[in-house]
C-alpha cells in the first residue's frame, strides 16, 4: 500500500484499483512489466536511471537541468529534466511536461486576472505532467504536483491537463533509450495516481485563494508543493497482478 500525503489540504485519496476496469489495471501492469524490464537491461549494464541522466554533465549543481537544456522529443513534445533543491530524503526528482505542439484542440490556459508574472505562451506553452522523485540508488520513491512558479509552466486545468498524461513520450535514445523508455512507462503505471493528484492540485488552488483573494496564489513562494504520493513499482506491480487473478 502507498502512504499518501498532502503538503496543503484538502485531503486527498489514493486510487482505488478494485474500482478500475479490467482494461485499465492490465494497461497498467502492462506498463510496470515495461519498467522492470527497462530496470533489467540497465542492471545488466551496471547502470541506473539517475546516473544515466547524470552521466557526462559535469558537477551535479543544486536546481541545473540535467541533462543540460533537457530532453525533449520534437515529435511527441514531451519534455523532462532531472534536478535537485529539496531538502527531502530523495536524491533528486524529474520534472515532466507536455509542450504546446502536443495539446488538443481547444485547449486553452485559465484566465487568471491577478497573474503577476507572465505565463509562457505561443510555442513556449507548456504543461506540468507531475514530478517523480528518486533516491540515491536510482530507484522512485514519489509523485508530487507543485504550484505553477515552480515549473514556469503556462497553467491550466486539471481536467485540461489530465489529457496530456497519454500524451507524454520520449521516443529517441538520448540520454539513453531504457530511461527514457523507463519514464513513458511510470506515466502509464501511475497514471491514475497522476489524475489524482492533478485533481487535487487544483482544489489546493482554489482552497489557497479563497484564504487570500488579492494574492496571485501562483507566484506565492511559500506554496510550492500542492501534494505527495510515496510509492513503490514492486508492490503496485504486485498488487495489480493479484487483481487480475481474481
Amino acid at each position: 500500500m502507498t502512504q499518501v500525503k498532502t503538503l496543503s489540504a484538502p485531503e486527498m485519496a489514493e486510487p482505488d484499483l478494485t474500482k478500475l476496469s479490467q482494461s485499465e489495471r492490465r494497461a497498467m501492469l502492462d506498463a510496470g512489466l515495461e519498467v522492470l524490464e527497462c530496470y533489467r537491461v540497465m542492471q545488466k549494464g551496471g547502470l541506473n536511471v539517475v546516473g544515466e541522466v547524470l552521466k557526462d554533465q559535469g558537477q551535479f549543481i543544486e536546481l541545473e537541468h540535467y541533462p543540460k537544456d533537457d530532453v525533449h522529443d520534437p515529435d511527441t513534445h514531451g519534455q523532462y529534466y532531472y534536478h535537485t533543491h529539496r531538502e527531502t530524503d530523495e536524491h533528486g526528482h524529474f520534472h515532466l511536461f507536455v509542450r504546446s505542439g502536443a495539446f488538443p484542440d481547444g485547449m486553452t490556459p485559465l484566465e487568471y486576472p491577478l497573474a503577476s508574472a507572465p505565463w509562457p505562451k505561443g510555442d513556449d506553452t507548456i504543461a506540468h505532467i507531475v514530478a517523480l522523485s528518486m533516491d540515491a540508488w536510482g530507484y522512485p520513491i514519489g509523485l508530487f504536483t507543485t504550484n505553477r512558479w515552480v515549473t514556469d509552466e503556462t497553467w491550466h486545468s486539471a481536467e485540461s491537463v489530465i489529457q496530456l498524461i497519454d500524451r507524454f513520450t520520449i521516443d529517441h535514445a538520448f540520454p539513453n533509450w531504457a530511461v527514457n523508455r523507463w519514464l513513458t512507462a511510470m506515466v502509464q503505471l501511475y497514471r491514475h495516481h497522476i489524475i489524482a493528484l492533478l485533481r487535487h492540485r487544483d482544489q489546493c488552488i482554489k482552497t489557497w485563494q479563497q484564504r487570500y483573494p488579492e494574492r496571485d496564489i501562483f507566484e506565492m513562494r511559500e506554496f510550492d508543493i500542492t501534494g505527495t504520493i510515496e510509492i513503490s513499482v514492486d508492490t503496485l506491480i504486485t498488487r495489480l497482478q493479484k487483481l487480475e487473478k481474481q
